[in-house]
C-alpha cells in the first residue's frame, strides 16, 4: 500500500513538474528497489511489506535531519532548506509523530506495563514502546526519558 502511494506521488509531482519532489520520491523509490534486491532468496522476487519501508523512511529523514545541522554548521543555508523540503515530502508517508507530551506519556505506561523498575528493564521497555508505536516517535527521545525515569 504505501508502496503504491510512493509510485502515485511521484506520477503526480512528474505532472505537477515538482522537481524536489520528483528527484525525492525517485531516491525513496530507488533505496526501496535496493532494499527488494537486497531481501531476495535465490532468485526468488521479494517486496518489502509496509512495516519493512517504515523504518527506511524513518531513517531518511534522520539522515536529512543531520545533514541539516552540518550544512548550517557549514553556512549553507540553501542545502539545509534543501534538505528541509525534502524532510516534508518523506513525512507525508509516515504516521503522524507524537509530542513531546505524547512520548511521555507512553514511555511511563510501557514502563507500567513492562514493570521495569530498574535501567536493566529498559530493552523490555524500548521493545514495548516499538511494537505499539512504529513509525510514530524519535525513540532517542523516548529512551533518555525512560532512562531517566528508571534511574
Amino acid at each position: 500500500m504505501l508502496r503504491n502511494a510512493l509510485s502515485e506521488s511521484l506520477k503526480e509531482a512528474m505532472r505537477a513538474k515538482d522537481k524536489c519532489a520528483t528527484s525525492t520520491l525517485r531516491l525513496v523509490l530507488a533505496a526501496l528497489k535496493d532494499r527488494d534486491i537486497a531481501a531476495r532468496v535465490d532468485g526468488e522476487k521479494a517486496e518489502l511489506g509496509d512495516a519493512e519501508i517504515l523504518p527506511m523512511l524513518e531513517t531518511m529523514v534522520k539522515q536529512r535531519r543531520e545533514s541539516i545541522k552540518m550544512y548550517e554548521k557549514g553556512d549553507r543555508p540553501e542545502l539545509a532548506e534543501q534538505e528541509k523540503n525534502e524532510i516534508e515530502i518523506i513525512e507525508r508517508f509516515l504516521p503522524k509523530q507524537l509530542d513531546d507530551s505524547e512520548i511521555e506519556s507512553a514511555v511511563a505506561a510501557a514502563i507500567e506495563q513492562a514493570g521495569a523498575d530498574s535501567l536493566k528493564q529498559m530493552g523490555k521497555v524500548m521493545a514495548s514502546l516499538r511494537q505499539s508505536h512504529a513509525g510514530q516517535m524519535d525513540f532517542g527521545k523516548a529512551g533518555a526519558i525512560a532512562k531517566e525515569r528508571l534511574s
